[in-house]
């Protein structure tokens, strides 16, 4: 079916039934992606401040045949926020519903509006003696509405799992219109087709989710940070492997870190202070939280020896302070801002079988080796199996000087990825970006019932048009 722009006859039609001031001009802030690969076009913004005004912009929208697209934090690194061609869109931003409706404490769940940040959704669930796990680079803008909608992982899944385990329930407006009131605080709830798993991760092709049911936590009663200097990828699973059997569950995180992050870090933020003077060529990060009389810092040094004995760690820093471990994640956390610096030939959000990482970090040089010199900066979530396999260009170059190149990189790694049985998409999701990617290594009979419950639940074709599946 096709689309129809949202243009002024669109607008003075919904103006009828909206307060003026839910419309403004679409600015550059929406237009633009945090990696540059897409530019949206002229469109209509949207800015309601309730659920039954999102309603009333989804069911007209069907009506005229106008594509909705979905905009939280911007952050997204797959152009899932920016549609770039066909008939200009709404762009229905969830900024202005940003309200913690509620926490309830003795049952560990918070009642968040999709357009709360995630750190205040951190901070809310802290004044609360709680804590909200999920934990990402980009939290000081994302919202938790984009946040589910694209399933995110960030470095704390290792223990508490992905966005989609952190949530109980839902509330959305569906393609038609309708409010699903789906804001459950069950843990058990057996009736029927689970919409709220179908809705986490389906970046707004089905629906606009409007609230969610989150799940709390109990806060360590304290944490521990360290860096330890690993021979190589395959030391570092041999170390999780160990501190598994010695720390179990306690584990909140373990980071795999790169010499070339470091390196990018120095060219670009050169006033980043570095924990070590000699970068090492691998090391990871490693976070853990006790509860009780616990000592983390104990634990980590009785790993650190015992890692030490069997060869797997040459050196190591265990965090002294909470400002100490802090600096430790910033410079985590400040390699993906200094990655988009440099400026990436193609970026790969991919993931392995965890015993395979160290035979794909092999195999991806030495397969990237024979189309072209280049920096690999790889990095990441190894305890998930979760790599940023990202290719750059050599000194003194740009990504722009290798864009003949940039589909054969990026076909040789996701090869390698699907070979090993692996994803060519991790933790970022879909979006417009890897639609070809999606359809060339997705398997047959999952395409085809995504493109069933497409079909099905939004007919029109009118949500996030080319996002995920391509536009009929």
């Amino acid at each position: 079916m096709t689309l129809k722009p949202a243009d002024t006859a669109f607008r003075t039609r919904l103006s009828e039934h909206l307060p003026e001031d839910v419309f403004r001009e679409a600015d550059a802030r929406y237009l633009d992606e945090p990696r540059g690969r897409y530019a949206g076009q002229e469109a209509l913004l949207a800015l309601p401040r309730t659920v039954d005004e999102v309603a009333t912009l989804i069911r007209h929208a069907g009506q005229a045949r106008v594509g909705v697209v979905p905009y939280g934090g911007g952050t997204g690194l797959v152009g899932g926020q920016i549609a770039s061609d066909g008939p200009a869109p709404l762009i229905l931003s969830l900024e202005r519903m940003n309200k913690v409706r509620a926490v309830y404490t003795d049952e560990n769940v918070l009642i968040a509006e999709a357009g709360v940040i995630l750190a205040d959704v951190q901070q809310a669930a802290e004044e609360a003696d709680r804590l909200f796990p999920l934990s990402l680079a980009a939290q000081g803008t994302a919202r938790i509405g984009g946040n589910l909608a694209t399933n995110a992982g960030g470095t704390g899944v290792l223990r508490y799992g992905n966005a989609r385990d952190l949530c109980l329930g839902l509330e959305a407006v569906m393609p038609d219109g309708q409010i699903w009131n789906g804001l459950t605080r069950l843990r058990k709830n057996n009736t029927g087709y689970d919409l709220r798993h179908l809705l986490i991760g389906a970046e707004g092709t089905l629906g606009v989710i409007t609230a969610a049911a989150l799940r709390l936590f109990p806060r360590p009663a304290r944490s521990g940070t360290a860096l330890l200097v690993v021979n190589d990828p395959a030391a570092a699973l041999d170390l999780l492997s160990l501190a598994r059997t010695q720390l179990g569950e306690t584990i909140s995180a373990f980071e795999l870190i790169h010499r070339q992050g470091f390196d990018f870090l120095s060219e670009t933020f050169p006033d980043v202070r570095h924990p070590f003077e000699t970068p090492p060529e691998w090391c990871v990060l490693i976070e853990i939280g006790v509860s009780g009389t616990g000592d983390p810092d104990q634990s980590l040094e009785v790993l650190f020896a015992t890692a030490h004995e069997a060869g797997l760690v040459s050196d190591g820093l265990i965090a002294q302070s909470a400002q100490q471990a802090a600096d430790f994640w910033h410079v985590r956390e400040m390699i993906p801002q200094a990655n988009r610096r440099i400026g990436s030939v193609s970026s790969h959000d991919i993931s392995v079988p965890i015993s395979a990482i160290p035979n794909f970090i092999t195999k991806g040089g030495e397969t990237l080796a024979g189309l072209g010199d280049f920096r690999i900066n790889c990095f990441g979530h190894v305890g998930d199996g979760n790599l940023h396999y990202n290719v750059f260009p050599t000194p003194g170059k740009s990504r722009d000087d290798y864009e003949n190149l940039r589909p054969a990189i990026k076909r040789a790694v996701h090869d390698l990825v699907h070979e090993m049985g692996g994803s060519i998409s991790a933790e970022h999701g879909i979006g417009r970006l890897k639609v070809d990617d999606l359809e060339h290594y997705g398997d047959p009979a999952k395409l085809s019932a995504m493109r069933a419950i497409k079909a099905a639940l939004d007919p029109a074709g009118i949500m996030n048009p080319g996002a995920v599946l391509r536009a009929g």
